[in-house]
């Protein structure tokens, strides 16, 4: 990985607002990491900014989260986007509902395993999603080395079938065939995205694998703060990024340049 202060435009860099199709994380990214993960809040701007951001995209924005699709567009109302939820392990397109496929007994073990663990340290956090399950300990740090040993320790009972994604203060179990590179490449094979440069923002180490399925097509990378990272430009915070978005809804331009403005 690399880890860049400024970094070369790609070749594509000069492309403009109507060529791109833009893909964007959640956590960490459009909203602040929160202490837990129903904390978060979001700029009640933000929905209104992306839907006309869609439209002049023509339809190529999509979300590419770790979140349930379900939770996405709770967060987004009353607009429903393109979305990857679970890591790639759930797309929708268009409005309807995603699919959600049954946890798997698998799962439910793991589950269990990570509910003694809650109960017995304050400030452990599970979070659910069906088709995956997180750990989360930001606010119990002094747990990280214990929290980890234990998901790696699961994720080497459950074997090949879920692999473990380990992100700020949380790993989480998800299928092992889910990624939000896989999501990228499946998005940009339908109409509404076919033939545009890819721009991909996030965060986290959960966001690697993304950057890198862009960076092989020449697209756009840009991580939201600082660590290392294969992401070839860097925004400040969500803030920074909202004054993009923002902006960009109201006619402004979206290209490499208007980024790294900001």
């Amino acid at each position: 990985m690399l880890s860049p202060e400024i970094a070369e435009p790609p070749a594509k860099a000069a492309v403009q607002t109507g060529q791109i199709a833009l893909f964007l994380d959640f956590d960490g990214t459009l909203v602040e990491i929160a202490p837990s993960p129903e904390d978060v809040r979001i700029d009640r701007r933000l929905p209104e900014a992306l839907a006309a951001l869609r439209q002049r995209l023509g339809g190529a924005l999509a979300l590419v989260s770790g979140r349930p699709v379900a939770l996405l567009d709770e967060m987004m109302a009353p607009h429903r986007f393109d979305a990857a939820g679970l890591h790639g392990a759930q797309i929708r397109l268009g409005s309807a509902d995603a699919p959600v496929a049954a946890p798997s007994e698998l799962l439910h073990t793991a589950i269990r395993a990570m509910v003694r663990f809650a109960n017995a340290n304050v400030g452990v956090i599970i979070e659910d999603k069906r088709q995956s399950v997180a750990l989360h300990w930001r606010l119990a740090p002094a747990l990280a080395d214990e929290a980890q040993a234990l998901m790696e320790k699961i994720a080497a009972e459950i074997g090949p079938s879920m692999r473990l994604q380990r992100g700020k203060a949380v790993a989480e179990l998800v299928p092992a065939s889910a990624s939000k590179g896989g999501a990228i490449t499946w998005l940009m094979q339908q109409e509404a995205y076919a033939g545009r440069t890819p721009v991909f923002i996030g965060d986290d180490i959960t966001d690697e694998d993304g950057f890198a399925t862009v960076n092989a097509v020449e697209g756009l990378s840009i991580r939201i703060g600082g660590g290392e990272t294969c992401a070839r430009h860097r925004l400040a915070s969500p803030t920074a990024l909202h004054h993009v978005l923002l902006a960009a809804a109201e006619g402004g331009d979206l290209t490499l340049e208007t980024f790294l403005q900001n």
